[in-house]
């Protein structure tokens, strides 16, 4: 009888496990988030951060990677020449129920913070809770569930939270010289189908360009100094996942973008790949079959 039991709570349970493992679904262009790929000169400090954060370690081909609801953080030992700040890809963010209590527990485990994370920014209408800094300076903003348009969101005014875990993935913010701004909001629309609109919750008097996607928000501000190309910063690259990859890079190529690696099956062991840098030097890398692991 308890086996009996035991086996029917495993078979109740198993679409919640597989849920938590995969990432969103993609949207009519077959893309959706995918991971991070950060260099890092500590594995375990870096594992420590993420998973404070409440990310899940795992294995993926060998390699340390922290799972998120809807995102993969890839960790690879190395030297990064940076952190994001002074990289095209200033910052990322993540959105909680409560940023007080995450910010608190980071600071207590000794995680570089800005002097004022913890408390609520009235500059973003009370949707930040400030930054945090991984152990290699890849900048992280706190956002407040409840408040923020928490990258699902296809409005321009603060939506109802989708968050269903302690955690989810909120936005990439991208520093871009002024007259840039418009083109790159209209290049990952076209590339990828980012739905275009501006998002009013920062600040409602200076809306910020962007574009949603399946699990994360991808914000343009203008940036006046000259910035990096993501290559070998701690936050290397981003990755998308596309359903029907090798069609979707024909498609690409079509519409003129040149592939820094072409598809492949092979690449990686358990997902197929193809690499691009996108006209303001993020490297993004496109995957199927993360969202299978």
């Amino acid at each position: 009888m308890k086996r009996t039991i035991g086996i029917l709570l495993l078979i109740v349970m198993w679409p919640l496990a597989v849920s938590r493992a995969h990432l969103l679904a993609p949207n009519e262009e077959g893309v959706s988030m995918g991971h991070w790929y950060t260099i890092v000169r500590d594995v375990d400090a870096a594992k420590k951060f993420w998973t404070l954060m409440g990310g899940t370690p795992m294995k993926v081909d060998g390699m340390d990677v922290i799972k998120f609801p809807g995102l993969f953080v890839f960790l690879s030992k190395g030297g990064p020449s940076g952190g994001t700040v002074g990289s095209v890809v200033n910052h990322t963010g993540f959105h909680v129920p409560n940023g007080a209590e995450l910010v608190a527990k980071l600071k207590a485990a000794g995680v570089k913070t800005d002097p004022n994370a913890g408390t609520r920014l009235p500059d973003f209408n009370g949707s930040s809770w400030g930054y945090v800094y991984s152990p290699d300076d890849l900048k992280v903003e706190i956002l407040d569930s409840s408040r923020s348009t928490a990258a699902i969101g296809t409005s321009t005014i603060p939506a109802a939270s989708p968050l269903t875990e302690s955690i989810a993935t909120d936005h990439i913010h991208f520093f871009v010289p002024e007259s840039s701004v418009a083109a790159a909001q209209a290049w990952y629309a076209q590339m990828f189908g980012a739905k275009m609109f501006f998002d009013f919750v920062p600040r409602p008097a200076e809306p910020v360009a962007a574009g949603s996607l399946p699990g994360v928000e991808l914000k343009f501000s203008k940036f006046s100094d000259t910035v990096a190309p993501t290559k070998g910063r701690a936050l290397d690259h981003i990755g998308f996942e596309v359903k029907n990859l090798e069609t979707f890079c024909k498609k690409l190529e079509a519409n003129g973008v040149k592939l820094d690696q072409p598809y492949s099956q092979t690449r990686h062991k358990s997902y197929a790949s193809a690499e691009l840098t996108d006209p303001w030097g993020t490297s993004i890398v496109l995957t199927e079959g993360l969202n299978k692991l």
